[in-house]
Formats: structure tokens, C-alpha cells, sequence
């Protein structure tokens, strides 16, 4: 202790956290230390390692907020020690969790806002994994009451999320995605009547396909299913995976029948640590009425001292994340909402513009009318003296993360890439990227080498 704790005639003891015991050896990996350290050079120390990180604003890859507003962590801090789970002691995180449930029911056209279901979840993953739970047992019950078999239920969609081929595989349901046509990045309302059959128990259509950021075409979809079923009687109900569309369109495309108009649609999920500006990780899942959550599905637990009803995927969880979506929906509004989406979406369209002036760029979607991103590809790759993989490299060298990867099944052929424009990635850093791009394909052109053929750090 005597090399630490130096003393200099009547002087404090000299004790910086990098000459402190902790910080002479490497951070243990394996097993815990056996004694006490300075709580001052163990945040010191893990903070270095975590500037080893990516910086999240550059990002561009993720869908997830990224930046909040000091109120929001101030929030958060309040919050620490609040369980979601336990609504007895803490009824006030439970009511505002109620009301941002019955806020979103009321923004996507719930004609029952006041009084449908819905609760918050982890992220969206989990919030369409429960819509999807719902879906399969109102079939199964529908099934059981006609004198039919319940063996062999499916659920059709395009190009989804991985979060529904879990959601396939753990609950036992034959997950049905139908290829891409040409010149499509989604599932086109033509495509059904191929695809669905007695035992299908709903159709995902998705608001913002992760691939490219446009939306799927779903008053298109609802219409398809409709006419199925007068010709056939399969009543087929929709369910939205709006995990980032559903806080863009009623903003930015507020005439855009998508939602609850649509009476096809039964329930939607969304994620509010994405489009919605909540922090990691909040999602929210609602449903048309209060009948269409089967009651099988809600169980009704006794903890510490409370009788609750619950319907999640997991248990305890942390109530900031809910908390810091309340204060963004009373501190944006749909007017905050409009602009901070809009000012996004205008950012991805200047990008977009750029990126059409470079030459061996096609842009696939410019930011408008679908999520405030860009999508790209290149316009004739034969002959391009690298690939959109190098490019995504190039880039990381100066810190972006700009994914590029296949198109799902019937247009793998086809690499795109990507960028995400979200709140806190302002005009000014997308010109800087624009400016990075283009000398990125200067050097690119003028010096080609081995190509990069793929991107294996990037999974959807």
C-alpha cells in the first residue's frame, strides 16, 4: 500500500484511481476478486474499457435510440428500483404504464381506446411474440369449437424479423414467408391466396420492412384477406408489426390506413425504444378490443402481497424505460413528434439526393413516404469496381456503421445497404457521412483490391 498511499508531509494520501491496487493488473474475466476496490477506479476502469465500443451515434445500423434528453436519464435514475412486475407497490408506474397503453390504442384508431388491452414488453420482439401468442389461440379455440384438428397452425408473412421465426420454432407453428417478386421489397396482397389455408392463424404485415425501411402495402393486404374470405370463408385476422412505423406514420403519414381503421387488424405491436425515443428497451403491443386477448393467455399472479394479472414473456423488469415513454409522449406530442420525425426524414432525403448524384448508386428508398432511412444498391454490379461490403468497410474506418446484406428469399441476389436516420443524428452528421461516402467510392475506384464478399458482424 505504501506505492498508493504516498504522503507528502501534512498533505492527503495520493490515491488516483490509476495507481490504485485495481489498476496494475488486467480486469479479471474469470472469477470475482477476493477483496474491496475503489469504487472511483472501477467505474474509471470499466468506462475505458467500454470506450472500446462502437460510437452509438454513428451507428446507423440500429433501429434504437440512441440519444435522450437529460430529463429522460434524471427519469431513469428515479426509477432504478422500481420493479414493472409489482403493481401493488408501485401503482403509480402501473397507471402510467396503463395510460400510454390506452394513448397508443387512441393514436392507431382503436374504436375501443378507452377500454382495449394491451401492455408494455421488453422491445417490440417480445410485443409481436405475444400478438402472435394471441393469434394461435383464438385459432385453436375457433378450431376446437367447429370439431377440427389443431395440429398444424401457420402464420404467414414476408420478409419479417427474425423475432417471428422464434416465435415459430418456441411455440410450435409453421412460420410461412413468401418470397419477394421481382422489384419488391415486401409481401404484396396478390401473393396470399397461395399461401393461407384453414390452418392459417393470421397474417404479419410490417410497417417499415427492416431491410429497406418502406411499408408494406397492408389496406392492400387487409382487402386481399377480405376477398378471401367471401370466397372462401377463411376468416384470416391481420396483425401489424409496426416496430418502428407505428411512431413515423401517424406523424408523418397521418392518412395512411394502416392501423385499427382497417377492421381486418387485430392487434399491433411496436417498439418504443426505437421510433418512439424511449431509451433500451420498451415495447408495446395493443389490441383492437379488450375480446381479441384471450383470458386463457392472462395469468393472475399473487406477489408480495398483490393480486395482478400479467401478460409478458418474462417477470421482473425495470419501470424507467415505461416511464421515460410517458414523459416523451407528453413532451412531444404529435406536434414533437412530427417535427423531430420529419426533420429526420428530410435529413435521409438529402442523403438520398447525394447519393444518386455519386453514379453507381440506384437508391431503393429515399426516406419519404416509408421510415426516415435510405436504402441503396448499386446500379450495375458487374461491372462496379467493388462491392457494397467494401464500401460498408471503408466507412467503418472512420467509424459509421453502414450495413450492407442480402435481400431475403427470391431477391438474394440483390445487396443493399442501408442507413437509418433517427432523433440526435442531425442534418449536419448525415452530410458528413455523405461527404465520407463519396470519397470512400474515390478511393474505392481509383485503387480497387480484394473484395470484401460479406459482412458477417451484421445480422437482422
Amino acid at each position: 500500500m505504501a506505492l498508493h498511499r504516498t504522503h507528502r508531509g501534512d498533505a492527503e494520501p495520493f490515491d488516483d484511481v490509476y495507481a490504485l491496487p485495481i489498476s496494475e493488473h488486467a480486469l479479471p474475466k474469470y472469477r470475482m476478486p477476493q477483496r474491496v476496490s475503489d469504487a472511483r477506479a472501477v467505474r474509471a476502469l470499466i468506462h475505458d474499457e467500454l470506450t472500446l465500443d462502437g460510437n452509438a451515434a454513428q451507428n446507423l445500423a440500429t433501429f434504437c435510440t440512441t440519444w435522450a434528453e437529460p430529463e429522460v436519464h434524471a427519469l431513469m435514475d428515479e426509477c432504478l428500483d422500481k420493479n414493472m412486475i409489482d403493481k401493488d407497490e408501485y401503482p403509480q408506474t402501473a397507471e402510467i404504464e396503463n395510460r400510454c397503453v390506452h394513448m397508443l390504442a387512441d393514436l392507431w384508431n382503436s374504436p375501443q381506446g378507452t377500454s382495449t388491452v394491451g401492455c408494455s414488453t421488453t422491445g417490440s420482439s417480445e410485443a409481436g411474440m405475444l400478438g402472435g401468442l394471441a393469434l394461435k389461440w383464438r385459432w385453436r379455440e375457433r378450431r376446437r369449437a367447429e370439431g377440427k384438428s389443431t395440429d398444424r397452425p401457420n402464420l404467414v408473412a414476408g420478409p419479417v424479423q427474425v423475432c417471428w421465426e422464434k416465435f415459430a420454432r418456441y411455440f410450435d407453428v409453421e412460420l410461412r414467408q413468401v418470397p419477394l417478386e421481382k422489384g419488391a421489397s415486401g409481401l404484396r396482397a396478390h401473393q396470399l391466396r397461395d399461401h393461407v389455408d384453414e390452418n392459417t392463424i393470421g397474417v404479419v404485415a410490417i410497417l417499415g420492412v427492416t431491410y429497406t425501411c418502406v411499408y408494406e402495402p397492408v389496406a392492400e393486404i387487409a382487402a386481399e384477406l377480405d376477398r378471401i374470405q367471401q370466397d372462401s370463408g377463411l376468416d384470416i385476422p391481420l396483425h401489424i408489426d409496426a416496430a418502428s412505423g407505428g411512431f413515423v406514420a401517424p406523424f408523418l403519414q397521418p392518412d395512411l390506413e394502416w392501423d385499427f381503421r382497417l377492421p381486418r387488424v387485430a392487434s399491433i405491436n411496436a417498439s418504443g425504444h426505437k421510433y418512439g425515443m424511449a431509451p433500451l428497451g420498451v415495447g408495446w403491443v395493443v389490441w383492437r378490443s379488450a375480446d381479441l386477448l384471450p383470458e386463457d393467455l392472462v395469468f393472475r399472479v399473487d406477489y408480495l402481497g398483490g393480486d395482478m394479472p400479467t401478460f409478458a414473456l418474462n417477470f421482473s423488469r425495470p419501470g424507467g424505460e415505461v416511464v421515460a415513454q410517458y414523459y416523451n409522449l407528453l413532451r412531444l406530442g404529435r406536434e414533437g413528434y412530427a417535427k423531430v420525425h420529419g426533420a429526420c426524414a428530410d435529413s435521409a432525403g438529402m442523403l438520398a439526393r447525394k447519393l444518386a448524384g455519386m453514379g453507381p448508386f440506384t437508391v431503393l428508398h429515399d426516406g419519404q413516404g416509408g421510415l426516415p432511412g435510405v436504402s441503396w444498391t448499386l446500379t450495375d454490379p458487374a461491372t462496379t469496381p467493388f462491392t457494397l461490403y467494401d464500401l460498408s468497410d471503408q466507412l467503418r474506418r472512420r467509424g459509421w456503421q453502414v450495413p450492407a446484406y442480402p435481400l431475403p428469399a427470391g431477391r438474394q441476389d440483390t445487396v443493399v445497404a442501408r442507413v437509418l436516420v433517427r432523433h440526435g443524428i442531425g442534418y449536419d452528421k448525415v452530410a458528413l457521412l455523405a461527404d465520407d461516402i463519396r470519397a470512400a467510392v474515390a478511393r474505392l475506384t481509383e485503387a480497387p483490391g480484394p473484395h470484401v464478399t460479406e459482412q458477417p458482424s451484421f445480422h437482422h
